[in-house]
């Protein structure tokens, strides 16, 4: 049996246990880096939404200094040239303002986004957080 283990001098390849335990080795880097990987994914799409939240904000701010009242929608913010969104973010994203004066800065994605739709950021401008898609919970995965 012993003489089995071992290959002669002469022998070349591999043997299938070795094979095998290449393949469980590739196996458990990927069962390790692939949901990794799906997180970081969410987090770079959520960025663009947040980003363009951040930017609404500001515009809703200016637009308060500037008229006295909230803007309504973002439609109103960008028809006043208070704000300026890229073609793909809003082909990507939705945003909505909740509040006069603004309490949170919704985004809900579209059906263009490759993540799929219905998935929502929500800035509050109260305490200054962020939740939803692509943000840590309290488990420490992103939604």
């Amino acid at each position: 049996m012993f003489r089995t283990l071992h290959r002669r001098k002469n022998e070349k390849g591999f043997t299938l246990i070795e094979m095998l335990i290449v393949v469980v080795i590739v196996a458990i880097l990927a069962a390790i880096s692939v949901p990794i990987y799906v997180e970081y994914v969410k987090t770079a799409r959520a960025s663009d939404a947040k980003t363009t939240i951040s930017g609404v904000w500001q515009a809703a701010q200016v637009f308060y200094q500037d008229k006295g009242e909230w803007p309504a929608t973002v439609e109103e913010l960008e028809q006043e040239s208070y704000l300026q969104m890229a073609q793909s973010t809003k082909l990507q994203w939705s945003f909505s303002i909740v509040g006069a004066p603004p309490v949170t800065i919704t985004a809900v994605s579209t059906e263009q986004m490759k993540g799929g739709s219905g998935k929502t950021v929500t800035y509050n401008i109260e305490d200054g957080s962020w939740s939803g898609y692509g943000m840590p919970t309290a488990e420490g995965e992103a939604e």
